[in-house]
C-alpha cells in the first residue's frame, strides 16, 4: 500500500504516515521496528527521550532498505535545552542511531517554565543543525500558537512541523490553526487516543459503512484533514490494520461528525504545554 507524501515549508516530503515507538520497551525495539518496516512502514518516529534510538538504529541497519527510502525522526531530550548540550545530544542521537543525519528533528517540549523561560536559543541550535546538513528538517513538538509565534517572530525560522496531541476527542485546533498560518504541517500523536476510540458509537457507524476498524475511520479522518500520524503497536496485525488507510476515502459529512466528537481542554489525554516542566533523571 503506498503512503501519500507531504510537501512541508522547506521543500522535503514526509510520509503521511509513520511508526512511533513512544513507550516501545529499549529491548524489543529492534524486532518492533523490523516488523514495522516489514509490513512497509518507511517513516519512524523516536525520541531521546523513549530511550530507544540504539534499536531503531539496529533494524535500519538490519533491513537493507536504503536510507533515502527512510524518513527518521527524533526529539531533542527536555534535559538539554541550553545550546551546547543540545548540539552534544543530537550528535549522541546520530551515534545511537548509526546514521549520519535524520531527516527531522524536534524540540520535544517547549518547557515555558524551565530555563527561565529562553526556548529560542534552543530553536537556534536546531536552525544550525540544519544548516550544516545533519538535520534536514527542523520542527518542534507540543508548541502552542505562542510558542510557534515566540520563536517564528525572533529568529524567522518558521518550524516544519510541529507534532501535537491530536485526535477526534482533542482537535487542538489552535494550535493546528497556527500552525497552518506559516504552513506548519501538523503531526498528530495519540492519534487514536490511546485506544478510546474503540468502542465509540460514531466512529463504528462510519466504520460499518467501509468495512472498517474504528481506529482506521480515525486514522483516515487525521489523513483527510491533511495531518501526518504514527500510530504505535507492537503488534504485527495491528501495524498492518494501521497502514490500511488509504483504500477508502470519508465523505465531508464524515469528516464533520468526527470533528463534532471534540471535548476541547476535557478530551486530552496528555500534560498540558503550557505548564508541563518534566525533566527526566
Amino acid at each position: 500500500m503506498t503512503v501519500p507524501t507531504i510537501t512541508l515549508n522547506d521543500g522535503t516530503s514526509i510520509p503521511q504516515l509513520g511508526f512511533g515507538v513512544f513507550q516501545v520497551p529499549p529491548a524489543e525495539t529492534a524486532e518492533t521496528v523490523t516488523q514495522a518496516l516489514e509490513v512497509g512502514y518507511r517513516h519512524l518516529d523516536t525520541a531521546q527521550m523513549y530511550g530507544n534510538e540504539k534499536g531503531v538504529g539496529e533494524a535500519i541497519a538490519a533491513s537493507g532498505i536504503a536510507r533515502d527510502e527512510l524518513y527518521v525522526t527524533t526529539k531533542l531530550n527536555n534535559g538539554f535545552h541550553r545550546p551546547d548540550d543540545a548540539r552534544r545530544e543530537f550528535a549522541a542521537s546520530l551515534d545511537r542511531l548509526g546514521l549520519d543525519h535524520v531527516d527531522l528533528f524536534l524540540i520535544h517540549w517547549p518547557l515555558p517554565t524551565r530555563y527561565d523561560g529562553d526556548y529560542v536559543s534552543t530553536w537556534r541550535t536546531l536552525a544550525g543543525l540544519a544548516q550544516d546538513g545533519r538535520a534536514r528538517s527542523i520542527g518542534v513538538s507540543n508548541f502552542e500558537p505562542e510558542h510557534l509565534a515566540r520563536i517564528i517572530d525572533e529568529t524567522g525560522v518558521v518550524p516544519a512541523v510541529n507534532q501535537i496531541e491530536v485526535h477526534p476527542f482533542f482537535g487542538n485546533e489552535a494550535a493546528r490553526a497556527a500552525g497552518a498560518e506559516h504552513r506548519i504541517v501538523t503531526e498528530a500523536w495519540s492519534p487514536i487516543a490511546k485506544g478510546q476510540v474503540v468502542g465509540n458509537e460514531v466512529l463504528a457507524k462510519i466504520g460499518a459503512n467501509h468495512g472498517k476498524t474504528e481506529s482506521q475511520v480515525a486514522l483516515r479522518w487525521h489523513v483527510e484533514r491533511g495531518d501526518v500520524v504514527f500510530p504505535k503497536s507492537v503488534r504485527r496485525e495491528r501495524m498492518q490494520e494501521n497502514i490500511e488507510i488509504f483504500d477508502f476515502s470519508l465523505s465531508p459529512e464524515e469528516v464533520e461528525a468526527i470533528s463534532a466528537l471534540d471535548r476541547g481542554e476535557a478530551g486530552r489525554t496528555g500534560p498540558n504545554p503550557n505548564t508541563f516542566d518534566y525533566i527526566p533523571d
